[in-house]
């Protein structure tokens, strides 16, 4: 059996070709591009100015997954010398990131102002590129200090439609709105494989990129929770003796020190995004709770939180700080932090009932 190409596009199998008696089946090949541009043919007021950050956004995680892949090659390791607005060690790939994520956000066009977890404010689009109804947030290089170690990293973003009129430039109170006025979210893992996983609220998508020919190709679509899922939790149990005691009381449930319960499976990588993603695939429960002392967590809602409980919320999950759901709580800064509780609803909704009865 031979393959017959796009003469437009060779990379794109349009069919089999039987060599013998064998059926003709289709075999489409699905790029992330098409794949954007026949969501937009979809909408009638849609203008191109969304798909326009869309294909800027793969083109930069193109480019930072390749940075990942040759990390221990080139001098792009260890700390940049510097802290962050977090007072976090800086990582050389971190500023790597961050630069590539706002120059080719920057020249897209339909972008008014960026907010990313390595800038202290809002970071305007420079002259003379020009500005959009758009606003975007990302945290450039999730889980960067396992880069050193050879653990999957990852990119988180989220994008809204700006509110203020008038000036070229967004306002901060264009990003503070809640994840429920998200326009689109999701992640690039850069593991094993490089995928991007995105929603724009009509599902969640998952496309793995192909270096071969240097595009992000369909392979997970309508990505759902299964369930039920797998009995699996995932959180970092180093702070245990930190926690309320309805978090420790729900640890140990999990650990199947109550009567009569089985014990579940912990997974813990230490990048969101891979504790996540594997929660998004097998089901489970990711949490990262708040202590006594920090009630509010470590991770930031705008552009950690926000975005992943997007996403698992379209894939058929749930997300909470505990108490309130993610997608409904309403940022008063730009680098404000949340707890939070995401996976399968009944795993979410089990840990809601032990936080509030401690």
């Amino acid at each position: 059996m031979r393959l017959r190409g796009d003469d437009r596009d060779p990379g794109r199998v349009l069919e089999r070709i039987p060599t013998t008696s064998e059926p003709r089946v289709s075999n489409h090949i699905v790029t992330v591009e098409h794949f954007i541009a026949d969501q937009q043919r979809v909408h009638p007021h849609a203008t191109g100015a969304f798909t326009d950050i869309m294909l800027q956004l793969t083109l930069a995680a193109k480019i930072i997954s390749k940075a990942v892949n040759k990390a221990g090659l080139v001098d792009i390791l260890g700390k940049a010398g510097k802290q962050n607005v977090h007072g976090e060690d800086v990582r050389k790939l971190d500023e790597y990131a961050q630069g590539i994520l706002v120059e080719f956000m920057s020249r897209c066009g339909s972008l008014c102002g960026i907010v990313s977890e390595e800038s202290e404010d809002l970071v305007p689009i420079p002259e003379p590129w020009e500005t959009g109804p758009y606003v975007i947030a990302f945290d450039p290089l999730d889980g960067s200090t396992n880069i050193d170690v050879n653990i999957s990293v990852g990119t988180i973003f989220s994008i809204y439609r700006r509110r203020s009129e008038g000036a070229r430039d967004a306002q901060v109170s264009d990003v503070l709105q809640p994840g429920t006025k998200q326009l689109a979210a999701g992640y690039v893992l850069y593991g094993s494989s490089t995928m991007l996983v995105f929603t724009t609220g009509n599902g969640v998508h998952g496309f793995t990129l192909d270096p071969s020919i240097g595009e992000f190709l369909l392979s997970h679509r309508e990505m759902r929770l299964p369930e039920p899922g797998r009995n699996v939790y995932s959180l970092n149990e180093g702070y245990f003796t930190q926690w309320t005691e309805g978090q420790q009381r729900l640890v140990r449930r999990f650990r199947g020190e109550e009567e009569g319960v089985e014990a579940f499976s912990a997974r813990y990588v230490g990048s969101m995004v891979a504790d996540f993603h594997r929660t998004l695939l097998h089901g489970g429960i990711f949490m990262y709770p708040g202590t006594v002392a920090k009630p509010r967590g470590k991770l930031r809602l705008l552009y950690e939180v926000a975005p992943l409980s997007f996403v698992c919320e379209q894939a058929g999950g749930k997300a909470s700080d505990g108490a309130r759901r993610i997608l409904d709580l309403v940022p008063t800064e730009l680098h404000q932090r949340v707890p939070v509780f995401m996976g399968s609803r009944d795993l979410v909704d089990l840990a809601e009932s032990y936080l509030a009865a401690g």
